[in-house]
């Protein structure tokens, strides 16, 4: 069974009114007609804002949506829930508060299982970095290093082109050997991986780029990668 992570740098549903390009390829991964998704807002606190865009965007697609406030506690079985879904889809926010709660919760290893029954798993800013390794996060009020549930063996960076301060950060970070290399992503761009492997970078803005970062030679190298466009339907 193939297992998928979509990790977006940045944008989507968060960022436009109605369905994006993005969000329509990660619904098409289910084959499905009408695709059960559920949405993980922790990281922003389960911000009542947030939910909105995530039942106005996903509205004008076909799918059922829902979604789990760890607050709330809106659904007392969380493993039947998230293990009855196609699509699990973590917004952005506080990384760091995230990954604690979730651990506090037992919800990190639920994932865990859903990813590996075949779930599809997505996020955004800190729904892209959890899946990794390791990475660099403001979680802590300025740009450092943090550690992630490593289901992926890289590191990663979104919001690489509209946060000064990411790509020097990450590049320290990689160069010291306090984080393996990784990705770079741009808002506007998402990481597919199939199993542990990249299987395609795509965009829906044609600037917009990811770039592999590694040391050769005790220098820093940043290859870009030139994402397969989705136009807007």
């Amino acid at each position: 069974m193939t297992r998928h992570i979509i990790a977006l740098g940045g944008g989507s549903f968060s960022q436009q009114i109605g369905i994006s390009p993005i969000d329509r390829y990660i619904l098409s991964l289910s084959g499905k007609q009408y695709p059960k998704i559920a949405f993980l807002p922790t990281a922003a606190g389960d911000s009542t804002t947030y939910v909105h865009k995530f039942y106005d965007s996903f509205s004008r697609a076909d799918c059922l949506m829902s979604h789990y406030s760890i607050f709330g506690n809106n659904h007392l079985d969380i493993r039947s829930y998230l293990l009855e879904q196609d699509i699990i889809y973590v917004g952005g926010g506080n990384t760091f508060n995230m990954l604690t709660l979730w651990k506090a919760r037992g919800v990190d290893t639920i994932l865990r299982e859903c990813w590996e029954r075949g779930i599809i798993m997505c996020g955004i800013s800190a729904g892209s970095l959890c899946w990794f390794r390791a990475g660099n996060t403001d979680s802590f009020g300025t740009m450092d290093k943090i550690e992630c549930m490593s289901w992926l063996p890289f590191s990663n960076s979104p919001h690489y082109d509209t946060e000064l301060t990411r790509r020097p950060n990450f590049y320290e970070l990689i160069r010291t050997n306090q984080i393996p290399a990784g990705y770079g992503v741009d808002e506007g761009v998402a990481l597919h991986f199939q199993d542990q492997n990249l299987f395609k970078v795509i965009a829906e803005k044609t600037e917009a780029r990811a770039y592999w970062i590694e040391v050769k030679n005790g220098q820093v190298v940043e290859d870009t990668i030139v994402p397969e466009f989705l136009p807007q339907v």
